[in-house]
C-alpha cells in the first residue's frame, strides 16, 4: 500500500458514514476513528518501511479528527488461556440477532464448535460467527455494534 492508497482510503473513510475501520494487511495495519472516545485503547497504524517520516506527516494531518498513531511493532496480545475467536472480516458486529433479542452467547456461556457467536455485517451482509471449538466463554472482547478488522479478537473461548 502506497501514500496515495493510504490518503485515497483516508478520504473514503472521511466521506463514509462508516465510524471506525481497521485494515490489516500482511504486517501493515491502519486504525481509522471518528469516534470522540474509540473502542480500541490506541489505534495503531504500522506503516511500511518505505515510507519516510514526512511521508507519515503527510498522512496525519489529512483526517482532522482520525487519530493515528505510528507503532514499530504488532501490540502484543494477552497470554490467557483459551482459544482466540478472530473476525475473518471487516464489518459491524453484532451480538445479538435482533436488537430486541438476547445475546447469542455470554460469558460463562458453554457452546459447541457449531454454535453462532454473533454476526458481522459487511456490505448488507450478515455473516454468522461460528464458536469453531467446544468450550466455555470466557471473555466478549467486541461491543456490540463495534467495527472490527480481520483477525480483530471477538471472543475467547477455554
Amino acid at each position: 500500500m502506497n501514500l496515495q492508497d493510504i490518503k485515497d482510503l483516508m478520504n473514503q473513510f472521511d466521506d463514509s458514514t462508516v465510524r471506525e475501520f481497521n485494515l490489516r494487511s500482511g504486517n501493515f495495519e491502519m486504525y481509522l476513528s471518528k469516534n470522540e472516545e474509540s473502542f480500541k485503547a490506541t489505534p495503531i497504524v504500522p506503516l511500511p518501511a518505505q515510507l519516510s517520516a514526512e511521508e507519515v506527516a503527510a498522512i496525519a494531518p489529512a483526517q482532522e479528527g482520525t487519530a493515528v498513531a505510528v507503532a514499530e511493532a504488532p501490540v502484543a496480545t494477552s497470554e490467557a488461556e483459551g482459544e482466540i475467536i478472530s473476525s475473518p472480516i471487516v464489518g459491524t458486529v453484532y451480538l445479538s440477532p435482533a436488537p430486541d433479542q438476547p445475546a447469542f452467547v455470554t460469558v460463562g456461556n458453554a457452546v459447541s464448535a457449531t454454535d453462532t457467536l454473533c454476526i458481522v455485517e459487511a456490505m448488507k451482509m450478515m455473516n454468522e460467527i461460528p464458536a469453531g471449538v467446544d468450550g466455555v466463554i470466557t471473555e466478549i472482547f467486541a461491543a456490540n455494534e463495534q467495527v472490527v478488522g480481520i483477525g480483530d479478537p471477538l471472543f475467547r473461548i477455554k
